[in-house]
């Protein structure tokens, strides 16, 4: 009985990521904006663990960057959280750069591993996330309506659909 609980929680959680990832596709921008203000929350949480942590160091030089770095986390969340379109614009140029890096390596270990079967896979993946990179790059900042929202989107309906999958093997097998 436990097993067919878990596996119809399994698949009822799929079926949730799935349906928020098509809101998150649907409405980007509110996607993106929620994502915003989850950074900036995230954010302030860790200015609070750096600034008790200051108190804590074990010693005032250490005190004084734990307090500094607590500031500092303070200062990026409430920004986030008071201007999450900002806020949002922000993360969308650091998207770009940091899918032009994965790119890059991608491409770099093509080059190491070109020889290995399946090494193709490696070369159409920096591919993609370098064409993806430019896209969101020469049309920032309008690339900020849609581009954290959707890829958010896009990860949640994958995840859902590969637990739906999951779900199913796991129903499968229990027979």
């Amino acid at each position: 009985m436990t097993g067919a609980l878990t596996g119809r929680w399994a698949a009822l959680t799929a079926v949730l990521f799935i349906v928020v990832g098509i809101i998150a596709i649907g409405e980007p921008i509110v996607a993106g904006l929620a994502v915003a203000l989850l950074v900036g929350w995230a954010f302030i949480l860790a200015a609070i663990a750096h600034i008790i942590s200051a108190f804590t160091a074990g010693g005032i030089g250490r005190g004084v960057w734990q307090g500094l770095i607590g500031i500092a986390y303070f200062i990026a969340g409430v920004y986030f959280v008071t201007h999450p379109l900002l806020g949002l614009t922000t993360l969308t140029i650091m998207l770009a750069i940091v899918l032009f890096v994965e790119a890059m390596f991608e491409l770099i270990v093509y080059g190491q591993t070109r020889a290995l079967p399946g090494a193709g896979w490696r070369l159409t993946n920096a591919l993609v996330t370098a064409l993806l990179a430019i896209l969101v790059w020469v049309h920032w900042p309008s690339s900020t309506v849609w581009a954290i929202g959707t890829l958010v989107g896009v990860n949640l309906l994958m995840t859902g659909t590969s637990r739906l999958m999951l779900a199913g093997a796991m129903r499968r097998i229990q027979g």
